[in-house]
C-alpha cells in the first residue's frame, strides 16, 4: 500500500508543475497601446469642417470624447463626439451618440463627458 500512495503523491506533484508550467508560460494579455491625446483624437475630424482646436478629451481604453472647434468664420461651431479606437484602421473614429449614449456600451467617464454635452 505505500508503493501505491507513493505512486499516487508523484503522479499528483508531476500534475502540478505541468499546470503550473503552462500557466505561467501563457500568452499575456495583449496591452492597451491606444494613444489617447489631441492629436490621435483628432484625425477622426475631416470633411468641409475641419478640426480647429480641442478643448479637452478623454479616454477609457478603446472608448473616448472629445470636445472641440470645427470649421471657421460663420462655419465655427463647438462640437462633443463621441470616439472609438478601430483596431482595423488603427486610429480613432466617431461613434454615434444615438447608439452608445444611455445604452450601457460606454464607460462611465466617457458616458459623462461625451453624452451629456450639445
Amino acid at each position: 500500500m505505500n508503493v501505491s500512495r507513493l505512486g499516487l503523491v508523484v503522479v499528483a506533484v508531476m500534475a502540478l508543475v505541468v499546470a503550473s508550467s503552462r500557466a505561467t508560460t501563457s500568452p499575456s494579455p495583449r496591452v492597451n497601446t491606444v494613444a489617447c491625446n489631441a492629436s490621435a483624437m483628432g484625425v477622426a475630424f475631416s470633411g468641409p469642417l475641419r478640426l480647429v482646436s480641442v478643448q479637452s478629451f478623454g479616454c477609457v481604453g478603446r472608448w473616448g470624447y472629445v470636445w472641440a472647434t470645427v470649421g471657421h468664420g460663420v462655419s465655427e461651431v463647438g462640437v462633443t463626439e463621441v470616439v472609438r479606437f478601430s483596431d482595423r484602421l488603427g486610429r480613432w473614429t466617431f461613434a454615434s451618440r444615438a447608439v452608445v449614449c444611455g445604452h450601457h456600451v460606454l464607460p462611465g467617464y466617457v458616458q459623462y463627458w461625451g453624452c451629456n454635452s450639445n
